[in-house]
């Protein structure tokens, strides 16, 4: 994969992490692990589960063989086992009689996929504590900077930059704490045989030789036991999938905001330098947020493909499972790229508190109307008062003088309302409760 239209992940750690040869990495590990758990319990030699695992390196196939021999297959584990074994052969050929023994393409394939999973989570859950970091600094610097609070587009009531921040911080906890619930027993081994009843695996042992066979299993490979054999209970992938969603979506609304904040005529905040224009010398695009958001736009899309995918018939799919590969390994590279994009982005933004204090005054005290309305109340009732706001509201004509106003309050009271800094309310509070 060159990453020429995937440019959020283009060059970035994870894309390593999700290239055919880690897959094929996986795949392999998943073999050696399975022949090391079933050498743990006398079933296979221990000296052909070390030549096995010895032999389990990426580096010595052939990926494009592998793919191409997969079409007559339906599946890359075929080709493989065949390729390995050989590879063992000629180190120990009564050892290659164990390469997957008792096992099932499927059995490698998923717990493959869950080895690449656990990877990439470990690497994202590296950048969102970046990101995380990043923002409280943000949010600890600038808990009591005023800044336009905008809803429905339009400029609201004040509120500060740090509660901003802390909010986007939020998000990236959030995100982050379901990454940790996957790793902490959503990613299971994979290991059902044929048809999902280990038979291959017992010969003429005692059925609760396979409790031990998965726990050896899930213990050779770090990932966790299945509770089933998940051939086509698609649990693990579909709720990978909708983790992987929300984590880019975290991080795709501090980008929206980020690209809102920095528009021109806005200007509240900037990227690093760095996201020049083809044709306007002149530009310095948000390119950051903008590949964080473009990431945020594709993943749910993919995650509604995997939860398709639990519509698994019978036993075994036939390309149900199938259709899972690419968009989980899609979904994976997308957020990967999404969150070192955002850790980026956040350990670059630059506020610029002078513009958002311009802003908040554009409206001639207008955005502090309902400050106006809540002090006028004691003195009019909330109706009245509230009718005689929005009678003033109703120009452009700046609050401060206005002669509507001044009717029952001083000039001085007046200035003392329309000030946004007056109007944050607990703000600030609720910054350093979020951070606490």
């Amino acid at each position: 994969m060159s990453g020429l239209l995937s440019p959020v992940s283009a060059g970035t750690p994870v894309e390593e992490l999700v290239s055919d040869r880690a897959w094929l990495q996986a795949m392999l590990d998943a073999e050696a692990a399975l022949a090391r758990a079933q050498a743990r319990l006398g079933t296979v030699p221990p000296q052909a589960a070390a030549v096995i695992t010895r032999t389990a390196q990426a580096a010595l196939f052939d990926v494009r063989a592998l793919a191409l021999a997969a079409r007559r297959t339906a599946n890359p584990v075929v080709g493989l086992v065949q390729a390995l074994a050989a590879r063992v052969a000629e180190l120990d050929p009564p050892a290659a009689e164990y390469v997957h023994c008792g096992s099932t393409s499927q059995d490698i394939l998923d717990t493959g996929a869950m080895l690449v999973a656990s990877r990439v989570l470990e690497l994202i859950r590296a950048d969102l504590a970046r990101t995380a970091a990043a923002l409280a600094g943000l949010a600890l610097a600038h808990r009591d900077t005023p800044i336009a609070g905008r809803t429905l587009a339009l400029q609201a009531v004040p509120t500060t930059f740090g509660l901003k921040a802390a909010g986007w911080r939020g998000l990236v906890l959030d995100a982050d704490a379901r990454l940790a619930r996957l790793l902490d027993g959503g990613l299971p081994v994979s290991l059902g045989g044929a048809a999902g009843t280990l038979a291959g695996y017992l010969t003429d042992r005692e059925a609760s030789f396979a409790d031990a066979l998965v726990t050896a299993f899930a213990d050779e490979t770090g990932l966790a036991r299945q509770r089933l054999p998940w051939h086509a209970l698609r649990t693990p992938v579909a709720d990978l999938g909708a983790t992987l969603a929300f984590t880019t979506g975290a991080l795709g609304k501090f980008a929206v905001d980020v690209l809102t904040l920095a528009r021109t005529e806005i200007g509240e905040v900037s990227e690093p330098p760095g996201g020049v224009s083809s044709a306007m010398p002149h530009k310095q695009n948000p390119v950051l947020a903008t590949l964080v958001r473009s990431a945020a736009l594709q993943v749910p899309a993919l995650a509604t493909g995997l939860t398709q995918a639990l519509l698994a018939e019978d036993e075994r799919s036939a390309g149900g499972w199938h259709a899972e590969w690419l968009l989980l390994r899609e979904a994976l590279r997308l957020a990967g790229g999404a969150a070192h994009t955002a850790a980026l982005l956040a350990e670059g933004l630059r506020p610029d508190p002078a513009r958002m204090r311009e802003n908040l005054s554009r409206t001639g005290g207008h955005i502090a109307s309902e400050r106006l309305s809540a002090a006028l109340t004691p003195r009019l009732g909330r109706s009245a008062a509230r009718r005689l706001v929005a009678e003033a509201t109703a120009s452009d004509e700046p609050l401060t003088g206005h002669p509507l106003l001044l009717e029952h309050l001083t000039a001085a009271e007046l200035e003392t309302l329309c000030d946004p800094a007056g109007c944050l309310g607990a703000a600030a509070h609720l910054a350093d409760t979020a951070l606490e």
